[in-house]
């Protein structure tokens, strides 16, 4: 990775700011994007001791708002005309349905437009060859798609919103990998495991109790929950890999709804019309 520049959403903890240390520590220039100053500015230090021999850097963005995507991907895309690695990361999980100033489910939001826009928007600055690594997740796999209601106004539930986000996830790589035959460019995703971070902290009622229990009961470490995400950015061979669903450092199957091209291609298409206003 000497010599590389790798940008990430949702770097200042959990298993991003664990991937983006362990990648400046092989020698990569790390680019993030932070929503907080004081927390980037705590990582950026982290990164400093890491790999000392380059000047890493943050973005400050708020990844709620359409408008912020796209003014961070074209701050990025000017400052960093070649990108090796792009990761999609930043994620959350939210009890109660709120929108955002966009009129968009803030989950879908954050976990699925970011990873659309931030992505589009930093195309034409990645190199031949690059990776496009968004983390997604096993609770994808119960999970359906129902494109009359893709912002929940029906029947939100948190945990079941979140899962059709990382459904989105998924269904974004097949398509993204589709349309980027023949460029050179890799685009994977995957389950990092069930990790004792800071997710869903932000929740005081039911659900943030519930995930502080099986934090404690059933969870893995930041630093394994990262080495999927480590081993796609850094690890050769998976060129040929575009589209893929990985655990463990191991392609797997992900759901069959995941598997549906139509369904990619809809999204693609809708997530598009809702960039574009």
């Amino acid at each position: 990775m000497r010599g590389k520049t790798v940008v990430i959403t949702g770097g200042t903890s959990g298993i991003g700011e664990v991937a983006a240390v362990r990648l400046a520590e092989k020698g990569a220039r790390i680019v993030f994007v932070a929503r907080d100053k004081t927390r980037a500015e705590t990582t950026l230090a982290k990164l400093a001791l890491a790999n000392p021999g380059v000047v890493h850097s943050f973005h400050i963005a708020d990844l709620f708002s359409l408008a912020e995507m796209k003014r961070v991907a074209a701050e990025i895309a000017a400052a960093e005309p070649a990108i090796d690695v792009l990761i999609n990361n930043a994620g959350g999980l939210f009890e109660k349905r709120q929108v955002t100033v966009d009129g968009l489910e803030r989950t879908f939001a954050l976990n699925h437009m970011a990873y659309f826009v931030i992505t589009n928007g930093l195309l034409k600055t990645l190199k031949p060859g690059a990776r496009i690594v968004s983390t997604a997740s096993d609770a994808h796999l119960a999970a359906r798609l129902d494109f009359d209601d893709l912002q929940f106004e029906h029947g939100f539930k948190g945990f079941r919103v979140y899962g059709t986000s990382k459904l989105c996830n998924i269904l974004f790589t097949r398509e993204l990998a589709r349309r980027l035959e023949g460029t050179g460019i890799t685009a994977v995703c995957l389950h990092p495991g069930f990790v004792a971070t800071r997710f869903a902290t932000n929740n005081n009622g039911w659900l943030g109790m519930a995930f502080a229990v099986l934090k404690k009961l059933a969870a893995i470490s930041p630093e394994k929950g990262a080495r999927t995400i480590v081993h796609l950015a850094s690890v050769p061979g998976i060129d040929c890999n575009g589209g893929t669903y990985w655990y463990k450092c191991k392609p797997i199957a992900p759901s069959r709804a995941a598997r549906n091209a139509a369904d990619a291609k809809r999204l693609w298409e809708i997530s598009e019309q809702i960039a574009n206003g």
